[in-house]
């Protein structure tokens, strides 16, 4: 196949062709993302998995891991719209308004107070879910090493 693993992901595969082409492999777990700017050389790559795997053509990807993928002609966008509206609403959280800036950067926090009751399975649960979301929203990445 000729493509580079990459070292962020040991999952996801690159090829760069000579003509400036670019193709994309991810695989997780039982599913497969084939994705390039160039859809012939995609599809002979599909045509050589095919052969050595049972493969389902699932057509354009539109959701992968909470993920939401728009495609257009300009480009894919990303985004976990559907996911942090899924966590306000199961948080209790839907009428919160927006801020432009999550946490005042000089923040300190201070010692809890010995009444407060935190569920800490369910607080470690929460910081998971946010932690997740810094794939598409890496704005809020302080604000979550803050709380974490």
């Amino acid at each position: 196949m000729g493509s580079r693993q990459s070292q962020g992901d040991h999952m996801l595969f690159i090829k760069h062709s000579n003509s400036g082409g670019v193709m994309v492999l991810l695989v997780y777990v039982d599913d497969i993302i084939v994705m390039g700017n160039d859809e012939s050389k995609s599809q002979i790559l599909r045509k050589s998995l095919a052969k050595e795997f049972e493969i389902k053509e699932l057509g354009r990807l539109k959701y992968f891991l909470r993920i939401d993928v728009a495609q257009s002609r300009l480009g894919r966008f990303i985004s976990q719209q559907k996911y942090i509206t899924d966590l306000l609403k199961e948080k209790g959280k839907l009428a919160c308004r927006p801020v432009s800036t999550p946490i005042n950067p000089n923040h300190k926090l201070g010692e809890a107070e010995e009444d407060s009751a935190v569920n800490r399975e369910s607080y470690q649960r929460l910081l998971g879910k946010l932690i997740y979301l810094l794939h598409t929203k890496p704005d809020i990445a302080y604000a979550i090493g803050v709380v974490s």
